[in-house]
């Protein structure tokens, strides 16, 4: 933390609990009082910001406001997507999100860790921030889920694992 990479940007959240976005709000605020913070409650009050403004970075529930459908439609208008979850949090959710071209994957337990969440997805390409990300809550998901989560998906995680080594951009 501690860089400009937020500065000045726009960034929409949506989740169906306001206080949800509240506190997403106040932790990308206390640390870049600049940003503009666009909030949506629901998928089409989300649809119609997506399609009036351009965001450099959006935030989308997957429950509750058709999140995958989100996705969908943000990346492409190649928005980058952080998915964020308490009640889809489960392997085949992070694989999926990886898949349909979010940027990152979290937990609502690390609310109060969007930001650097943010900072990387904006930093790094895609492959490089992937590995970041699983480098921090690979023991977050492995409690979680147990130590053989990615045991159903082996051979997809194995090539994520390998492709991810190359360089940050």
């Amino acid at each position: 933390m501690g860089g400009t990479i937020l500065k000045g940007k726009r960034i929409l959240a949506v989740d169906d609990e306001p206080d949800v976005l509240t506190v997403l709000e106040e932790e990308v605020k206390d640390l870049y009082p600049d940003c503009q913070f666009d909030k949506a409650t629901s998928y089409d009050e989300a649809v119609a910001k997506m399609a009036s403004s351009t965001y450099d970075a959006v935030i989308l529930d997957i429950m509750g406001v058709r999140g995958f459908d989100l996705l969908d439609l943000a990346v492409k208008k190649k928005f980058p997507v952080a998915m964020l979850t308490a009640h889809a949090l489960n392997p085949e959710a992070l694989k999926r999100s990886f898949e349909m071209g979010a940027r990152a994957y979290l937990p609502k337990e690390k609310l109060g860790e969007i930001v650097p969440f943010l900072e990387d997805m904006l930093r790094y390409e895609f492959l490089y921030g992937w590995k970041r990300l699983l480098e921090k809550l690979e023991a977050f998901f492995t409690e979680r889920w147990g130590k053989y989560w990615k045991k159903p998906e082996e051979k997809f995680w194995k090539e994520i694992d390998e492709t991810t080594t190359q360089d940050k951009k």
